[in-house]
């Protein structure tokens, strides 16, 4: 326990989210077990229902391993999907690739971002999706941006449920087995969202090696044996595969890697994803959100995947510091220069709020007065050369208070796949700065 005891002040000591409103809910919602359960029942019971949260301690291979030969146990009884935190929803395409074995292991994990995005050991994480590959109907991402704000915390169980809706729409009668991170798991987080989107859908929350419960059994005798895992009530379980002294070992060994890996490395992803998000409020939409006009549903999994060039990088876009090339939705950035990325991140919400749809010639105007608008926008300090009097013109509008924010969405939405549609857009912008 002392060994414990000291893992524990050092893993607190780098990680000031540990004392969170959300983390103390789900520590609080599960202080105490009711029975034990045998192997047999525990498996039982996870295949029966409609829906398995298995909360994850993703810094814990065990945790994961654990999922893996749980799923392949299901897929013997019944259909299974499995659903997972650890890859956004924007990068559902690059999972599908993986899926039909178009890319390689190592492609999948450069394309997801996995190292520096999620930064938990890869191996038993593929574990799970090759598990999932073999047994499964099919893998899906759930999270969205932004992951590192706890305040933002409750929007992505929001997310993830209505991804999870989704699913159950295409796979009927599948178990929708989900991975998801323990803290999501109180009754009050995902379940709460779950149950009100899918109030026919039962549910079982997995949990493995809580602190709380692991000392009760321990105290109780109850560790080893014949006892595969402890139940709280009707909708909760818990496993034991890894001790507390494991557990929290796992993460500050992650921690400390972390600290390494990130000095000196170059990587312009969470400045351009910020810009994004900045230029999205700045406008009032949300990225977040499943209601957006006829803006698609959940702006954040429409983000742009972004790559970091070298010198020695091959690729066909142009020698600009930033450029974002819609037909593969992504941004290649050599250098970051605020007002470059700027536009080509206002290139990008513009794309998106159209629905991703092809540009006519006549539309090309449109486009490029509000990139010259956004460029303006995030960084109105920097000169530039390329002077656009359109984009000019919205600004000011902007500034002066003559152009609202929905007036402004009002354009960013209008779509340019015809002449007719981009003479209307052309015509919304020249009324609002009167040209």
């Amino acid at each position: 326990m002392h060994a414990l005891a000291a893992v524990q002040l050092e893993v607190r000591s780098h990680d000031s989210t540990s004392g969170c409103k959300y983390l103390r809910e789900f520590t609080e919602s599960f202080q105490l077990y009711d029975s034990v359960l045998l192997q047999e029942q525990l498996e039982r019971r996870a295949v029966a229902g409609d829906l398995l949260l298995i909360g994850d301690y993703h810094a814990l291979p065990a945790s994961q391993k654990f999922a893996a030969e749980l799923l392949e146990k299901c897929a013997r009884e019944r259909p299974v999907v499995l659903a997972v935190e650890a890859v956004l929803a924007r990068d559902q395409q690059i999972l599908d690739a993986w899926w039909r074995r178009e890319i390689s292991e190592d492609e999948l994990r450069r394309r997801l971002r996995f190292d520096r995005d999620w930064g938990y050991s890869w191996e038993p994480f593929y574990k799970l999706l090759s598990s999932a590959r073999d047994c499964a109907e099919g893998v899906y991402g759930l999270d969205c941006r932004p992951r590192e704000d706890l305040r933002r915390i409750r929007s992505r169980d929001r997310h993830a449920a209505a991804k999870i809706r989704e699913i159950r729409e295409r796979h009927a009668r599948a178990l929708i087995m989900v991975v998801f991170g323990e803290s999501h798991m109180a009754p009050q987080h995902l379940p709460k969202v779950l149950r009100e989107l899918l109030p026919n859908d039962t549910r079982l929350v997995l949990l493995q090696n809580v602190d709380a419960l692991y000392l009760q059994a321990a105290a109780e005798q109850a560790l080893g044996g014949e006892c595969a895992a402890v139940s709280m009530g009707n909708d909760a379980v818990c496993v034991f595969n890894a001790s507390p002294l494991e557990k929290y070992e796992s993460y500050r060994l992650c921690l400390e890697r972390w600290r390494a890996e990130n000095d000196g490395h170059r990587d312009f992803a969470p400045a351009i994803y910020n810009l994004i998000f900045a230029l999205a409020r700045s406008l009032g939409f949300r990225l977040d959100s499943p209601r957006n006009g006829t803006q698609p549903k959940f702006l954040s999994d429409s983000l742009p995947e972004v790559t970091t060039l070298t010198e020695d990088t091959e690729t066909d876009a142009d020698e600009k510091s930033c450029q974002y090339l819609p037909e593969t939705n992504s941004i290649v950035i050599r250098e970051f220069q605020v007002a470059e990325a700027a536009e080509e991140c206002t290139r990008f919400l513009h794309f998106a709020c159209r629905g991703m749809t092809e540009t006519c010639a006549a539309g090309k105007p449109v486009v490029e007065a509000l990139a010259w608008f956004g460029a303006r926008l995030m960084a109105p300090e920097i000169a530039r050369r390329d002077r656009n009097d359109l984009g000019q013109g919205l600004y000011q509008a902007y500034l002066s208070g003559s152009i609202s924010r929905a007036e402004l969405r009002e354009i960013f939405l209008a779509h340019l796949e015809s002449n007719a549609e981009a003479e209307r857009a052309l015509s919304l912008i020249t009324q609002q700065i009167r040209l």
